[in-house]
């Protein structure tokens, strides 16, 4: 009998677990380790952070779920990973063997590599649901004093998608709320251009978001390296195409919220031969530890190269098809090996993304996600963001009933018109 452990019970982890328990033995142990209690769903919290949604809505308990499935859990937080043991070390002083170790921790938010940025500093979060709650809080004392305000993205960032979510949902709220024009908006983001969402762009993505911003009144600054933010004022030095510096600006604000880089969790970038140094894991094609084989990870914390250079960092995303198909490569590979046979499952590295736009939304997809590539497509229309809402809501489900089926697969690329993707 093997024992595998999840660390991580987010979008990657939760369908691991499900997968993992539809797919091999029931002889087989398996456990998620996750630092909080519930699982939350963190495509929704831009529509949390303006009140369009509750915690209630898009959090749920995690060990009823899984252990209806006969899956173990423990809510604790792993302080240190003893690869070379195989066995792990909880906060609570618990040490956990495995014999399979999964890891989908997701990113540490590196908030300190810009003095004065994040929640405990001088910007508001969308990163987690107790941000998102806090940034709410915030917006809600702000509408009655409103000024200027600041979305975007921090250098090194690699998600760019719900920055512009976000920008846009709150500058549909401020519309209805009438506030709109007491408002002036600057996304401020370390793109090299609009659209460019880490990813070089995805078909017309430069154009179509550039006309939006400029149809809603939101100023931009890209190539934008926020070296500090003070109460009220963030300091953004601009830079060229060639990486000089073009302009220094010192924006005042009322309220802001921007996304920042990504670090991995100290448990594993602490591992030694098992990250690059940012913490990152470093895996194979088939999903596996370069140094350790019966360690396997996916999603935000494994380690991308970036599409290509830019004059401020940026990173690429891990969407949700890719996550998936991350997941469904690991599950299959491990159980493989359990039957005697050789790992031979690859992830698709393909991006996919739904972002919602207040009453509309933009969709794209990259085939692959570095180009060039065989499909590069992105669209606009109200469908998406009603594909979003429904997205949301069958995410939930599937975390709450344990269903194993690959949602993208099934659902959204129907919903987009692609039957399937190559491999």
């Amino acid at each position: 009998m093997a024992h595998i452990v999840i660390l991580g019970a987010g979008t990657g982890g939760m369908p691991a677990a499900y997968e993992l328990r539809a797919k091999i033995d029931k002889s087989h142990r398996i456990t998620v380790v996750n630092a909080l209690n519930y699982f939350q769903f963190v495509p929704s919290n831009p529509w949390v952070a303006v009140g369009w949604r509750e915690r209630g809505d898009t959090t749920l308990e995690i060990r009823p779920h899984l252990e209806r499935k006969g899956i173990d859990f423990i809510g604790q937080r792993v302080d240190r990973i003893d690869a070379e043991a195989n066995a792990i070390e909880l906060a609570d002083g618990q040490r956990v063997d495995y014999d399979y170790l999964i890891i989908t921790t997701g990113p540490k938010l590196a908030f300190d590599d810009v003095p004065g940025a994040g929640p405990a500093g001088n910007t508001h979060s969308i990163c987690t649901v107790d941000h998102a709650e806090s940034t709410w809080a915030s917006y809600q004392t702000f509408m009655q004093d409103p000024g200027p305000v600041i979305v975007g993205a921090m250098p090194g960032a690699s998600c760019f998608g719900p920055a512009y979510e976000f920008a846009f949902i709150l500058n549909k709220d401020l519309q209805r709320r009438k506030l709109r024009n007491k408002v002036p908006m600057t996304f401020v983001t370390s793109e090299p251009y609009i659209g460019h969402m880490g990813l070089g762009g995805v078909g017309d993505s430069k154009g179509m978001l550039e006309s939006d911003l400029r149809n809603n009144d939101i100023k931009w600054i890209t190539n934008a390296k926020v070296t500090k933010v003070e109460p009220g004022k963030m300091f953004v030095t601009e830079l060229g195409e060639d990486g000089l510096v073009k302009k220094e600006h010192e924006l005042p604000f009322k309220f802001s919220m921007m996304l920042p880089a990504f670090k991995g969790v100290d448990a594993v970038a602490q591992v030694d031969g098992l990250c690059n140094p940012r913490g990152f894991v470093l895996i194979d094609e088939f999903q596996r530890s370069k140094k350790f084989r019966n360690i396997f990870s996916a999603g935000v914390c494994v380690a991308i190269p970036p599409v290509e250079v830019t004059p401020v960092p940026t990173g690429a995303p891990k969407t949700g098809y890719m996550i998936e198909s991350m997941i469904t490569a690991i599950v299959h590979n491990i159980a493989a090996e359990l039957n005697g046979q050789a790992a031979d499952a690859k992830g698709t590295w393909n991006a996919i993304c739904l972002a919602d736009m207040g009453d509309t939304g933009a969709a794209f997809v990259a085939l692959p996600q570095i180009p060039p590539r065989n499909v590069n497509w992105f669209k606009k229309g109200k469908w998406v963001h009603l594909a979003k809402v429904a997205f949301e809501k069958y995410f939930m489900y599937k975390m709450k009933h344990g269903t194993s089926e690959p949602l993208y697969e099934k659902h959204v690329l129907k919903v987009l018109g692609i039957e399937r993707l190559e491999k």
